[in-house]
């Protein structure tokens, strides 16, 4: 049986010096040390659909090419050309009419990143196109959702053993887009994940979060190392997290779960959230040590969705504000630790999920 705990912080457990958010250099160390090893989650299968479909996401300062060859498996390519380097895609997504051809000299690969054409090559000495296929990265995949790891540490399965089988009740791999946003936020992509990791801040800044979930009924099962998280419970008089706090949809994973909404992180990558009729995911892309790209997501039932009536406004307007609120402290915070008056502060009991992800980020780190 599953054991939820209250949040909890070691006596003396303080927060991040200012360099782990502001520095460039730990910035560039974070790439090579976490980003550049860790399985990173770069897009939904439904995405990827069906051959030649591609997406271009950017791991660890490189452009990587996800693609579907003709037998439906899901590459990830370097978006490099095997001959001079050039950046074969430009484009953010769409569909490949059976090659991916270079812009450059026309160098043209298959789906599966074979060589297929290399113009006025056949005179050069010892070339042999099988020796230049497009470089790749692994893929994974999980819940629906597709991973890619650039060097990964360690396999996927047992990097996410933890995780295997925890959200079966609500089918996420059936689920799918109802809505999706982009935000930029000028912070450090930690403070992002060490926001959604407390609700010490809820009753200051999200006053319609905490009319429908309370604050302090947070409980946690994953308290120590790259996943964290736990459930917060609905207030007897709320259904679900929208506007309104009620809903029309049908829920996704039981009565069981009706009154709680789960909240996990998933190091480095992914905020998941999820709702008694629909899920939310946050895609955390760092940009730079002072600039985060987030996306956010919303998952429905696609029975649900084909309903003449379908309106999912109620719960993206709901996070959509409730977001803002976030990345504006953290806007704010990220101003104050680049200040030279700012000095690590005391955790607060309810911040033991914060102090944990320091742990791990800094066991890695150093």
């Amino acid at each position: 049986m599953t054991t939820f705990v209250k949040a909890s912080a070691a006596r003396g457990a303080r927060t991040l010096d200012s360099q782990w958010y502001c520095s460039p250099e730990i910035f560039a160390r974070e790439n090579e040390r976490i980003f550049s090893h860790s399985w990173i989650c770069a897009a939904r299968e439904e995405d990827l659909a069906e051959p030649g479909r591609f997406i271009v996401r950017e791991i660890a300062g490189e452009s990587l090419i996800l693609t579907v060859d003709d037998a439906q498996e899901i590459r990830a390519f370097y978006n490099v050309c095997r001959h001079r380097g050039t950046r074969l895609c430009t484009d953010d997504a769409g569909t490949f009419k059976g090659t991916i051809q270079c812009p450059y000299h026309a160098w043209t690969y298959g789906l599966d990143g074979t060589l297929r054409v290399a113009r006025n090559m056949e005179g050069g000495q010892d070339f042999d196109r099988a020796e230049y296929p497009l470089r790749e990265a692994s893929v994974a995949h999980f819940e629906g959702f597709v991973f890619v790891a650039l060097e990964p540490q360690e396999p996927f399965a047992h990097a996410f053993s933890t995780l295997a089988g925890r959200f079966a009740a609500w089918q996420l791999p059936k689920l799918r887009r109802g809505a999706s946003i982009t935000y930029d936020v000028a912070c450090n992509w930690k403070l992002v994940f060490q926001n959604y990791s407390e609700c010490y801040h809820c009753p200051v800044i999200h006053p319609q979060l905490e009319r429908l979930s309370p604050s302090d009924s947070g409980r946690n099962d994953l308290t120590e190392g790259p996943f964290l998280g736990g459930y917060s419970e609905l207030r007897e008089t709320a259904e679900t997290l929208t506007a309104s706090g009620k809903t029309q949809r049908p829920l996704l994973a039981g009565e069981e779960n009706r009154s709680r909404v789960y909240y996990y992180t998933i190091f480095p990558s992914v905020l998941l959230g999820l709702h008694p009729d629909y899920a939310m995911v946050h895609y955390v892309q760092p940009v730079g040590p002072a600039l985060t790209r987030i996306v956010c997501d919303w998952l429905f039932d696609p029975q649900t969705m084909a309903a003449p009536d379908f309106n999912c406004s109620d719960a993206v307007d709901f996070w959509d504000l409730t977001n803002r609120q976030d990345w504006t402290v953290n806007e704010l915070t990220q101003r104050g630790v680049a200040s030279r008056a700012y000095t690590p502060g005391p955790y607060s009991q309810q911040e033991g999920l914060l102090h944990a992800f320091d742990r791990h980020y800094l066991r890695i780190m150093r």
